[in-house]
């Protein structure tokens, strides 16, 4: 399903030293969940060629020296698809009021409805090709830097499987991130 065209993000947005996230990442994630969006916009064809997905799950920190993402994705989510190829992902972040369109972007594959028109959220391209959402509070722009297949030979909890009763197991994503931006 084509999405609509992400336009170019407008000078309301401002770069910021990533240590001055101000919000607490358990909550960001998951309490206010994130939108994680990959894929190019406008393709050889002249059209846009991405997906985002609503996470409850993943986690900010410090990995090899440098501030981390961490998040997981199903390979059976369409956004599997527009992650496993490009090395670049975005995280965005909103305010409460914006729960619904969220939790309609959680509920619907993009194969099916065009995301971001039926949400009313309005895609945003950066220059490093990264996209985001213009009603987004905060976007953290990711460099992929490794990647694991969640393995249940692994798990040392037993419920942990309740997660997988398709057996489709998460593969986690670690990206660099690459930029901070805020609203300004």
């Amino acid at each position: 399903m084509k999405q609509n065209d992400a336009a170019p993000a407008g000078a309301h947005w401002l770069e910021k030293p990533v240590f001055e996230i101000s919000g607490n990442p358990f909550t960001m994630i998951g309490d206010e969940w994130m939108l994680i969006t990959a894929g190019k916009a406008k393709s050889r064809a002249g059209e846009d060629n991405w997906n985002t997905m609503t996470a409850s799950w993943g986690g900010l920190g410090i990995l090899w020296g440098k501030p981390a993402a961490f998040i997981f994705v199903r390979p059976t989510r369409h956004t599997f698809g527009f992650i496993e190829p490009d090395r670049i992902f975005s995280l965005s972040f909103f305010d409460k009021k914006y729960k619904k369109a969220l939790s309609f972007c959680g509920a619907h594959s993009g194969k099916d409805v065009n995301k971001s028109s039926e949400s009313g959220l309005s895609p945003v391209v950066f220059p490093d090709t990264s996209i985001g959402f213009d009603e987004a509070r905060e976007i953290l722009t990711c460099r992929k830097m490794y990647y694991q297949d969640l393995d249940s030979h692994h798990f040392m909890e037993s419920s942990i499987e309740e997660n997988y009763p398709k057996k489709d197991y998460h593969r986690m994503y670690v990206g660099e991130i690459i930029s901070y931006r805020v609203r300004g």
